[in-house]
């Protein structure tokens, strides 16, 4: 996130999310993970509009050839800059998905014991803030 304080006129809340497209198609897996990332980022700017934070989102595609390298950059959900797990302290796992992905396993979450295959619009939301909370210590 820019910040006032740093010197920044205006200050953001960065979302990447990047997934597997093939022949313009991608897994339910990512399609569930869209729906709960746009709830989340609607729910963000709500939050965020009274103090000046603008929540952006961009959308990456991986193409198949990168995805057979590294499956579990699919479905990965950045905040301005690391990993949801990281925000959240959750353990990445991978899980069977669907035709489109395997033989390779997609990206899975653990937090506290419960796997998520598709992270939440709340866990989304609730790492969002933290790393607006982060941001506003290391500049402030």
């Amino acid at each position: 996130m820019n910040s006032k304080c740093c010197g920044r006129s205006e200050n953001f809340l960065t979302i990447t999310w990047q997934r597997l497209i093939e022949d313009g198609k991608t897994c339910s897996r990512c399609e569930s993970t869209e729906i709960e990332i746009l709830k989340a980022v609607s729910t963000l700017r709500e939050i965020l509009r009274p103090f000046g934070i603008k929540v952006l989102l961009e959308k990456k595609e991986i193409s198949a050839e990168r995805f057979k390298k590294d499956p579990l950059s699919s479905n990965q959900i950045l905040i301005n800059g690391l990993p949801l797990e990281d925000w959240l302290n959750a353990k990445l796992g991978h899980t069977p998905c669907c035709d489109l992905c395997a033989p390779y396993e997609c990206r899975t979450l653990e937090i506290d014991g419960k796997v998520f295959e598709v992270p939440t619009a709340d866990l989304i939301v609730q790492a969002g803030i933290e790393a607006v909370k982060e941001s506003i210590r290391s500049c402030c």
